[in-house]
């Protein structure tokens, strides 16, 4: 059975859709079965994958509100065993739409469950927001990375995601967990960057990821060409950072 992570921070641009983009190819690159899940209506994810949103009949919006079945919607991309669940701007009203639905913050934990055999990593990029297509996310999934950018200001916020986590814990999802905070856009040459580093680890120990991705040039012009980096240039930096990544996430699983 496959598992479902959410990748989640409200805070904006600190490279959570470049995340659940480069990690999703790399576990497939890897072997891995993986569907990502653009739960963002700004569709990032999506495009970035060279998916031509205007000219699709069904996205993860007809999924939620009309109950589209999901095998309708999903695309697969130019990564051999990398699917995706395409966005669209119409979901910015979804969460209107969904407020008089019965068992709201379950809808989209419905449309996954059936998913799960058929892949080994359901990755769901949500909306840098803790709306209510954030809280479906997260009680649909079985852990959450949250991604932290290393720069001032860092942990800002992420208290305010802590806190909404433990509410859905508690109250939606007892099974959810943290897989990892996953440092970004970090430049060991600034003296803040590692300084932003040290604190994170100092902070949250254990549950930080060994690998941390650098600043990469490469990685920010990917998207635009509708690639995964590991298409754009395999050799960078940023290729390399979530190749490392994925094989940390894959590790951990093997030895449970």
């Amino acid at each position: 059975m496959g598992r479902i992570i959410s990748l989640a921070n409200q805070k904006g641009g600190v490279g959570k859709t470049t995340t659940a983009i480069n990690l999703a190819a790399s576990l497939a690159t890897l072997g891995k079965k993986v569907l990502l899940v653009d739960a963002d209506p700004q569709a990032n994810a999506s495009s970035g994958l060279g998916i031509e949103i205007r000219t699709l009949e069904f996205t993860i919006y007809e999924c939620l509100i009309d109950g589209v079945p999901s095998v309708k919607a999903i695309q697969p991309t130019a990564v051999e065993n990398l699917f995706v669940l395409p966005s669209h701007i119409d979901l910015v009203g979804a969460e209107i739409e969904m407020l008089n639905m019965e068992s709201r913050e379950h809808v989209m934990s419905k449309l996954l469950q059936p998913l799960k055999d058929l892949y080994d990593y359901i990755l769901i990029d949500c909306s840098p927001s803790l709306g209510l297509i954030t809280v479906n996310s997260l009680t649909a999934s079985d852990s959450v990375i949250i991604p932290v950018q290393c720069e001032y200001f860092a942990l800002e916020g992420i208290s305010k995601l802590l806190n909404t986590i433990k509410i859905i814990k508690s109250k939606l999802n007892p099974h959810l967990e943290i897989e990892g905070f996953l440092l970004t856009m970090y430049d060991n040459r600034l003296r803040l960057a590692n300084q932003v580093y040290n604190e994170v680890k100092k902070h949250f120990e254990g549950m930080v990821f060994e690998t941390a991705i650098t600043r990469n040039v490469r990685l920010s012009e990917a998207p635009s060409h509708g690639k995964p980096v590991l298409l754009y240039d395999p050799e960078s930096k940023g290729s390399t950072n979530y190749m490392d990544l994925a094989k940390e996430l894959i590790a951990k699983y093997k030895s449970l």
